[in-house]
């Protein structure tokens, strides 16, 4: 262990805090190929990466063959892996220099950039897929953003993340009452502010809705926000391509705009789905989205 500022740090965090900082300097396309020789790896594992991955994408996409649901599970996979070792480039490189060139397309920007010239608050629906990282250096150069974070249990990586953020130009909230009461009041200025809408909640914090015809427990904060600001909702992913990302705006379901918190939860969940359905090998289907369920149903993983 190591101390710091009279915090001894183990040699976990040593370590994630090491592999941050080297990942950060390798080429992009060693990165990827990186990536895909430990996603492939991962798909002949039987690591809970690998059954999860397997079980999302049964549930979810039960249309496909057997055979598809394989191949879609080892993409998954080496995606997942890319991602990782994407990001500490993204946190710890120059947008301008390293970031900004490898934006290689951006679909229908207007969506975000007419809500912001006229001083409409705007929240980013930003699902786990492709690289979502790249939101807070990408948006630094249409309009200011502020995000609510929580910080990992690894103290070092925390303070990477936010030292990464603010560079770009990002603010930060805390996640509680605070936190939300600050959010509110940049929204309602014609701020800006991104949410990963499937992530899984604190029970007193969501509450069941379809997604992909499975209940999942829905954050209901983003329904919160919207109906206290009347701000607008704009869907975006950056998608992996050659040689760097796409990025994609789209517009939500228009149930996410309903007063009614199941109509708009589903209409969330149906806004998510759709862009999971254009790019669904970029999807994080190693996520745990359904360890939440309903009282008295079975437990799923």
């Amino acid at each position: 262990m190591t101390t710091t500022n009279n915090r001894t740090i183990p040699a976990k965090e040593k370590l994630a805090v090491g592999f941050i900082k080297a990942a950060s300097y390798l080429p992009l396309w060693f990165s990827r190929a990186l990536g895909t020789a430990l996603g492939v790896a991962m798909s002949y594992s039987n690591s809970r990466f690998a059954n999860v991955t397997r079980k999302n994408i049964d549930l979810c996409l039960p249309e496909l063959s057997a055979e598809e649901r394989e191949r879609l599970a080892k993409r998954s996979m080496i995606e997942t892996c890319q991602l990782t070792l994407e990001v500490p480039a993204v946190w710890l490189r120059s947008y301008q220099h390293w970031l900004k060139p490898r934006i290689k397309a951006v679909r229908n920007q207007a969506l975000i950039e007419t809500e912001l010239a006229k001083g409409q608050g705007v929240i980013l629906v930003a699902p786990h897929m492709g690289n979502w990282e790249i939101f807070s250096g990408f948006m630094s150069e249409i309009a200011p953003m502020m995000v609510m974070f929580q910080p990992p249990v690894m103290t070092s990586v925390g303070d990477i993340m936010v030292a990464a953020r603010e560079q770009q130009g990002g603010r930060l909230a805390p996640t509680n009452h605070r936190g939300v009461a600050k959010l509110l009041k940049f929204l309602r200025t014609g701020g800006l502010t991104a949410i990963l809408p499937d992530q899984v909640p604190d029970a007193s914090g969501g509450e069941f809705a379809a997604f992909f015809g499975q209940q999942a427990l829905t954050m209901t904060l983003l329904h919160n926000l919207q109906q206290r600001t009347g701000c607008r909702l704009v869907a975006c992913y950056a998608k992996r391509v050659s040689g760097g990302f796409e990025v994609v705006f789209k517009e939500v379901d228009e149930g996410s705009y309903s007063d009614d918190t199941d109509t708009a939860l589903n209409g969330l969940n149906r806004t998510v789905e759709a862009c999971v359905r254009e790019v669904p090998e970029q999807y994080q289907w190693e996520y745990k989205r359904f360890k939440e369920q309903p009282s008295g149903s079975p437990k799923i993983y």
